[in-house]
């Protein structure tokens, strides 16, 4: 199992992603590290979200399972985004978690994704995202070792930046350029 990276430059934050495919167990595994290289605090949402946290399908302060979405043409992408409240909003909504990153500062991560289906994917990417750390946007904190997570606003989910590498061909395992 060969890897590939790939640095992925936003506004105000890098996005250092290595993927490693296996095929015969159809799994990605995902290293990566972001750096805010801006002058104020960043959010990054790799942390999940509450109600994962609370019925304990994640441990508190670990990055969360991806979501994925068949984009089409043995396309997936992968992603660790805060989403919008649902329509009709759930009785427990799944509130979005963030790392809260200081200027300057790096945090690393890892997951692995065990691809569904039977067809090989063509091209896998990833996007991580992050936004601007505003308090009013952002409460309850908690610290789990080095991390502290903080419970932020749905709204937020309209306002981040989204850091997306380049497509991943599995089979060749390198990132398109």
């Amino acid at each position: 199992m060969s890897a590939a990276s790939t640095d992925t430059q936003g506004q105000g934050a890098i996005l250092h992603a290595e993927f490693a495919y296996d095929p015969a167990q159809r799994r990605l595994r995902v290293d990566y590290r972001v750096r805010n290289t801006g002058d104020a605090p960043l959010a990054v949402f790799d942390r999940g979200d509450r109600h994962a946290v609370a019925s304990g399908r994640q441990r508190a302060g670990a990055v969360g399972a991806p979501a994925w979405k068949d984009v089409g043409d043995g396309a997936i992408e992968l992603s660790h985004l805060a989403q919008p409240l649902p329509r009709p909003a759930p009785v427990s909504p799944p509130t979005p978690l963030a790392l809260k990153l200081a200027p300057g500062a790096q945090a690393a991560g890892s997951f692995e994704f065990a691809l569904p289906g039977e067809l090989e994917p063509k091209r896998i990417r990833w996007c991580l995202g992050v936004a601007a750390f505003e308090l009013d946007q952002l409460d309850m904190p908690q610290r789990y070792g080095e991390v502290e997570v903080w419970r932020a606003s749905f709204a937020l989910a309209q306002t981040q930046q989204r850091l997306c590498t380049p497509w991943f061909d599995p089979v060749r395992s390198r990132f398109a350029s």
